[in-house]
This record gives structure tokens, sequence and C-alpha cells, in this order.
């Protein structure tokens, strides 16, 4: 023991002295291991003081420090021109090198963004869940993702956003697509509408999807009023429904602060027993609340309040340095304050402030952060069974709090080898043998992935007949087949819906995939019971186990996703159904209608006029087809 540590004193002696030979000048510093492994980034207005601080008298050190430096076999420093420059270059390393001893900021990879490709000359949109620096503009995180669809809906029906994917100007088509004839592209591809018009409409995007919708409202206004004065009614009342859009997305957007304002509010929240954190981000534009950001925080142990706060707004904002507020309201001041407002004011060419506020509405918002915060971790502690936030503990990594009292029960209860954080999940759906699908639904530690969803039309079945047992062989088939060939992860624990026919074919589908060696149970509906490969008979469990609640939740979410593709389907073979019966209306017809309206409902609103506007429909077909379908009374619930 007295060699170990004479050991350990010469390699302190010697990290002292190469403390000692660095330069008085900013930049950032890395500790590594034995094994070469990053295990702590930071920055110092001057290395050389900040990196020997580490290694003075131990009476000093904190416990995480003492941790800390007991591990550190080499010192890597990186100086730059400015303490700004520092900041922004150790939360990249941060990111890069995820050191088990740095806060680190997680959000949840499952949330989607609304991707702008700015980078092109006429950019598109549409929804991801990947980020790529590509000098394409990223919004979100969301976490409200039908909110989110639901203003992108809006969006394309106000202007016309080009869906193509063509590379244009080098890659053209050789003509207009349908888009163009329906009027929901202005057709850039054949010269039909500049550049400079298209960007004029993605910058109006980019501002409403920023919450600053008031600005464009006014814009919209003086060219709708310009337009009916040049009498270019057309024009106007194309400007008149962007107006209409603008009032559905403000509608849904709650107001809390009546005098307006643009800011962000910051909060978080801890549960101290398993070191969980929570911080949110609720973004304030002209006076609405326009979005929430959720982002949990590993590695935080027994880190003062002020260094937790520090390392999420750090974390944010220099991540996304292109959606920075005038105003930043946090629950208290954190180190760097300073440094990382003149930072942030230099990146967004304005003025960035970051405040505390002691009273009134403002202090206000940073309560309610904070009550958002506390509620996610507890709505989280109680998805999973009372366990914490996956990830987000003081351990290293992903899981280091270890598997939650729900995927440890389940263990127990199937004998597995390990905990079973990766479910998946496989339903069919058919409605007598028609619009035959199936669904395959992946949980991560009882929460939806739903990245790795995934739906099938059911192939080998035959009109009217129905085989559950064949439907899921199938679908388990060519679900774990393209799996294994592409090499992609695997989950813990495969879970089908139904009894042991249903298990069976699943079964045999894994056999021939290569992965019989994955656990797999069925959960029937009847009884709750759980089935076993090979056990006949049937586990059944308490009502209140945990366990079983995960397998419910499963099995839900896969019916749930199953009964909506059917759905779906029958609802699009319900208007074919109805529109061939009608003279004139052949398969390419029936699929430019179900294409402009979805809907017999909408069909049988539309005028003449507006049916005649589709492609292959003249006033003549739009005529028989709303006498045919004039006589009819609509569906109840049908769309509007």
């Amino acid at each position: 023991m007295s060699g170990e540590r004479a050991a350990r004193g010469t390699d302190l002696d010697r990290l002292r002295e190469q403390a000692r030979g660095l330069d008085h000048e900013p930049g950032v510093y890395l500790y590594r291991d034995g094994a070469g492994d990053v295990l702590y980034v930071g920055k110092a207005k001057s290395l050389r003081s900040r990196v020997a601080s580490y290694f003075g008298a131990e009476a000093s050190r904190s416990v995480k420090v003492g941790r800390l430096v007991r591990e550190v076999d080499t010192i890597e420093t990186f100086p730059v021109r400015s303490e700004a420059e520092a900041l922004l270059l150790e939360w990249n390393l941060i990111r890069e090198f995820g050191p088990r001893f740095n806060i680190q900021l997680r959000d949840d990879k499952s949330y989607p963004y609304i991707k702008i490709t700015v980078a092109e000359p006429f950019p598109r949109i549409f929804v991801t869940r990947q980020l790529k620096d590509d000098g394409s503009r990223y919004l979100g995180p969301f976490t409200d993702v039908g909110a989110m669809r639901r203003a992108l809906r809006t969006i394309k029906k106000m202007y016309t956003v080009r869906s193509c994917h063509y590379r244009m100007p080098a890659e053209l088509p050789p003509r207009p697509c349908l888009d163009y004839h329906i009027g929901r592209c202005k057709a850039p591809c054949a010269g039909l509408q500049s550049e400079v018009d298209y960007r004029t409409m993605i910058d109006e995007i980019l501002e409403i999807l920023g919450g600053r919708a008031g600005a464009v409202r006014r814009s919209v206004e003086r060219r709708m009023a310009e337009a009916a004065e040049a009498l270019d009614y057309e024009r106007a009342g194309e400007l008149r429904d962007v107006l209409r859009g603008l009032d559905q997305l403000e509608s849904r957007q709650a107001v809390i602060d009546p005098r307006g304002g643009s800011r962000d509010v910051i909060g978080f929240a801890r549960r101290p027993p398993e070191g969980s954190v929570c911080g949110i981000v609720l973004r304030v534009r002209e006076g609405r609340l326009v979005g929430r950001r959720i982002h949990y925080l590993a590695n935080v142990g027994d880190e003062a309040d002020e260094a937790v706060l520090g390392a999420l707004v750090k974390g944010y904002y220099l991540r996304q340095a292109d959606d920075v507020p005038s105003e930043l309201l946090v629950p208290g001041r954190f180190d760097e304050q300073d440094l990382v407002e003149e930072y942030l004011s230099g990146v967004a060419n304005h003025r960035f402030s970051i405040r505390v506020p002691v009273r009134g509405p403002r202090l206000e918002l940073t309560r309610a952060a904070s009550r958002n915060a506390a509620h996610v971790l507890e709505r989280d502690r109680l998805e999973r069974g009372g366990d914490a936030a996956a990830g987000v503990g003081t351990g290293a990594g992903v899981g280091a709090a270890g598997p939650s009292p729900a995927a440890a029960r389940l263990a127990e209860t199937l004998s597995l080898e390990a905990p079973a954080r990766d479910i998946v999940c496989f339903d069919v759906s058919t409605l007598a043998g028609r619009e035959s699908v199936g669904s395959c639904v992946w949980l991560r530690d009882g929460r939806p992935r739903k990245d790795e969803y995934r739906r099938f039309r059911i192939r080998d079945s035959e009109e009217g007949r129905t085989d559950d047992y064949a439907m899921m062989q199938e679908i388990v088939s060519r679900y774990f087949d393209r799996r294994v060939r592409e090499g992609r992860a695997l989950p813990d624990l495969v879970v089908v819906d139904g009894g042991r026919g249903q298990l069976s074919a699943a079964r045999q589908a894994m056999d021939g995939a290569g992965v019989s060696d994955l656990p797999t149970v069925a959960l029937a509906k009847r009884d709750e019971a759980v089935f076993r490969p090979g056990i006949p008979t049937p586990l059944r469990l308490g009502r209140a186990d945990p366990g079983l609640h995960w397998l419910q939740r499963a099995r839900d979410e896969a019916h749930r996703f199953a009964l909506r593709y059917n759905r779906t389907l029958r609802r699009r073979r319900a208007l074919r159904s109805r529109l061939s019966e009608i003279p004139g209306v052949g398969p390419e017809r029936e699929q430019r209608l179900l294409e402009r309206f979805g809907s017999l409902d909408l069909i049988r609103r539309a005028t003449p006029a507006q049916l005649a506007r589709t492609p292959g429909i003249g006033r003549v077909t739009a005529a028989s087809i709303l006498a045919a379908l004039g006589d009819e009374d609509p569906a109840p619930g049908a769309a509007s």
C-alpha cells in the first residue's frame, strides 16, 4: 500500500511540474486516464493557474475533484485567443467526448425538429429526428409533436413550399409536378417562381416558426391592401388565407405576458435521492408561449445549483446559437454568466442579457419553468415505476443509475439474463380480411421511441380471409430480416399481442431470421396472461405488478399504432369505392381527387370550379361528381 501511495505521489509531482510549465493564457484543458480516455474538459482564463489548482493541497479539494485527480494520467491543453473562444471550444469537446466528470446536457433524441434547408437555393421544409452539420436551420426539439405537425400543416397551406427532392437548379424535372397543378407549389423548377420570391417566403416562415409572427402579419396586411388596390383580387385572396393561417397558429399559443415581449425562461428541478436533474426552457415570443424544451443533465452528483444552471444555459445556447432571444430569465446567477452574455451577444448580433428576476411577472415565469421541470421528473418517476429518468443520474453515462424497478421485476419474472430496457411489440389489425396491416413499436425504459416505429401492409393475406398467425409471422419475419441485414440494434425483449398461436408464429419467423436467442413473450388481452415459449402454463401477474404495466404499455401502443393505420387505409378504400361508381371517374381521377381533397365530404362541399381545378377533372366531370354525391347524406363526424 505504501508503494502505491509513493507511486501516486510521483505521478502528482509529474502533473504539478507539467502544470507549472503552462503559459498564463486562455484555453481549454483535457484530463485523460491511463487508457487515454477523456475524464474531464475545462476552460480557463489562465491555463497555468487553473490547471495547477487541481494538484494543490488535498484539503482544498472537493470529493469529486479528489476522485478526478486520482485518475488523471496526462494533461492536454488547447490555447486559444480569448476566453469567449475557450467557452465554445469547451462545450464542443464535452459534446464530442462525453467525459464522465463533466455535467452533460442530454435531451430526448426521440423529439423531432423542423428542418429548413436554407443552404439550398430553393429550401425545403420537413420533419427530421437527425441533426446534421449541413448548413440547414433546425427548429426544435418539439416535445408536443402533435402541435408541431399541426403548425407545419398550417404553414404549408399558407405558403407554396416545394416538397420535391431535386437539387435545384442543377437538377430539374422535365415538367412541373402535381403540386403545381393543385396550387401547392408555384413550380420554381420550371422558372415560374423566382429565387428572390421563394426566399422571401422562406424568411417569413422562419419568422413565424420562431414565434415572431407580428412583423409577418403587418407585412402580409400591407401587401394584401396593395393587391386589392391594384384590383389583383386573386393575390389578395391568397394573402387573406395567410392571415387566417396566422390566426389559427396564434389561437393555439397560450398568452402568458399580455404586455408582449420575447424572451426565454429557464428553470430546473432536482430529485436528490437518485440525483436526477431536469431543465426546462420556455420560449416566449411576442407574449405567447410558443414552445417548451426539456433537457436532462447527467453526471451532476453533488454539484451546486449554480454549476447545474451554468451547465444548462451554456449547453443549450452554445449548441444552437442561431435562435438567441434578447433576454433570458434564470432563477439565479451562475459562474461565467457575464462571459456567456458577451459571447452570445456577439453571435446573435444583438444585445443578449441574462436576468435574475426578484419580483413581478418575470419571477413568476421562472417559478413556472421550475415547476414544469419538477412535474417532468415526477412524471418520469411514475412512468418508470418509481425509478429515475434514464441516464440522468449520478453515474457515468446512460443507465448508470441502474435498472428501473419495472425492468428489474420483469427480468426476475421472465428469468431474463439482464433487465430489458428495449422492448419491441408486434400487433396486427384487420377488418374482415380487408386492409390487413401490422405494427411494431419500440419502447426504451418504458417510453416510446417513435423513430423506431414501423408499420406493414400485409402482403400474403387473401381478400376476405383472416389468418392472424400467418400475418404475425409475416411482419415479424420482415422486421427482423431487414434489421439483421442492415446491422441495426436488436431489442432486449420481444412482445407479441395475442396468445400461444401468435407466439409460435413469431418464434418461427425469428428462427428464420437468425434471432431465436431474443427473449419473446405473448400478452393476451383476456386475463392479461403472459405466454412463454416451451412453457404450457401461462403466467398471470398481479394487476399492480410494474413488469405487467410495461408489457401492457407496449401492447396497447402497438395496438393503437396498427389500428390507426388500418383506419387510414379503410377511409381511402371507401373513398375510392364510392368515386369508382361515378361515370367518368376512373382510377387516375380517383387518385387525384383523393390527393387533393382526402374525403368524400370535402368533395361534396367543393364548388364545381374547385373540383375542376383538379388535373383531369373538367367542368362537365365536376358537375357529374357533385350531382352523384348531392343526394347522399354526409357521414356522421365527416371531415369538414
